[in-house]
């Protein structure tokens, strides 16, 4: 039911007003009071009704944001001081999905063992229903203008800039609002709400967000920035009109975030380039399993001031444990003032990545051999999410779909002889995992 991203999937099939309606009751069993708000999908209208009916009935406060970034709901948590908050969310699905994550006073999504104490309530319909008299209120709220604040608060900014914003249909105005506040000359592209997200699909991809570079390449814009429809991702275009990977930009961020001496927390699946670039100035990197959730906690570890995934979602510790889309734009803009960020960029080098997949039918079998084969056969080993093997001048990484009858196959190396030589190594090793697989299953 629970992915690392919340509930998440097809309106009408995975996600419904039942659903939205058992949540409400599964987070009344035990919370006071609880954040809620949407992005701008209009099935969001009736799955926050349903689900504010599961908590008021269950004697729960509510306090509705309404439309709103997912990031300011979950700074509105700790705001409001809450027990909880909910963003009914799909941030960069497809129109036709929605879903529903959930958050911590902290503003960091809930965890593992949360999660799932929630997912059990669910299953077994626990609930504390109360009395007629006795249900909880409701309070409509808006809070943009609050997270507007703290991030203006949270940058200093030597110089305006000229800045494109393109807010993908979402709920990213608060960045346009910041940076405004901030003395930039601000240009918007795709900034009407809407949930059809008619401008381009919501994710901010280098494909997507063609016209954002275009824009930026052919005009004085100092910088461009992209957002998912719920304004959790943050995606960016450099002064030349480059749209800048994710790892890339994780390596900009955290070099700035982090002192020496201190760790950033990556995914496993991200670039030797960030490390390089990191470890140039004394800061080392922790990884984690891929999602914003992981980083989250590992950046609650006392040395470590900064998380960030190549996918867009960037946590900064001091100021809020959820991924700000916004703070992240602000942030950015701070840092293209005093350097412009074709500069930056080209400081780092790059390397070759090589990915593939593989229809596995048998995924957990196949994963156990994985495992079993690259244990006897190297010493840096990370099987925290799926089998990372570190071999010192190159990586190579493979996981398991979650949806799919996958296993997805990452390499890099520093040349791409040696990238292709790594790639067909992990390829023989799954290769041979499946074949054993199969032997074991027809002796059964």
């Amino acid at each position: 039911m629970f992915g690392t991203s919340g509930i998440r999937g097809p309106v009408g099939e995975e996600v419904t007003a039942s659903l939205a309606l058992s949540v409400g009751r599964a987070l009344g069993v035990d919370c006071d009071r609880v954040v809620v708000g949407r992005d701008v999908r209009e099935s969001g209208t009736y799955l926050v009704q349903a689900l504010t009916a599961g908590l008021r009935e269950s004697g729960v406060d509510v306090v509705d944001l309404g439309v709103a970034a997912t990031p300011t709901i979950a700074r509105a948590v700790g705001w409001e001081g809450a027990n909880a908050g909910v963003a009914v969310t799909a941030s960069h699905n497809p129109p036709e999905d929605n879903g529903l994550k959930l958050w911590q006073p902290t503003g960091q999504a809930f965890d593992t063992g949360l999660r799932g104490k929630i997912e059990q309530r669910i299953r077994t319909e626990q609930s504390m229903l109360v009395e007629w008299s006795d249900i909880g209120s409701y309070t409509a709220r808006n809070y943009a203008q609050t997270h507007c604040q703290q991030l203006v608060d949270a940058v200093d900014l030597e110089e305006s800039l000229s800045v494109v914003v393109d807010v993908g249909n979402g709920t990213g105005g608060v960045t346009v609002d910041a940076l405004e506040s901030l003395g930039c000359q601000v240009e918007t592209l795709n900034a009407q709400p809407d949930g059809s997200f008619p401008g381009r699909p919501s994710e901010p991809t280098a494909e997507n967000c063609a016209s954002l570079s275009a824009l930026v390449k052919h005009s004085d814009a100092d910088l461009g920035i992209a957002h998912d429809g719920d304004a959790d991702r943050m995606r960016a275009v450099a002064d030349d009109g480059e749209f800048l990977s994710g790892d890339v930009l994780l390596a900009v961020l955290a070099r700035e975030a982090a002192s020496a001496g201190e760790r950033v927390a990556v995914p496993v699946d991200t670039s030797l380039a960030v490390e390089d670039h990191l470890r140039e100035a004394g800061i080392e990197t922790t990884r984690t399993p891929v999602g914003d959730v992981y980083v989250a906690e590992r950046v609650t570890e006392p040395d470590v001031s900064f998380g960030g995934e190549p996918s867009g979602a960037w946590i900064w510790s001091s100021e809020t444990l959820c991924p700000d889309g916004p703070l992240a734009a602000c942030k950015l803009v701070s840092l293209a003032a005093t350097r412009p960020l074709s500069l930056r960029v080209a400081e780092i080098d790059t390397y070759p990545i090589r990915r593939t997949n593989v229809e596995v039918h048998d995924k957990r079998a196949v994963m156990e051999k994985v495992v079993a084969c690259v244990e006897d056969r190297h010493d840096s080993v990370l099987t925290i999410d799926g089998v990372r093997v570190d071999l010192g001048d190159a990586w190579f990484l493979l996981r398991a779909s979650g949806t799919q009858p996958l296993v997805r196959l990452t390499a890099e190396a520093r040349t791409d002889e040696r990238a292709e030589e790594v790639l067909e190594e992990a390829r023989k090793l799954l290769s041979d995992a499946i074949d054993e697989t199969r032997q074991n299953r027809s002796k059964m």
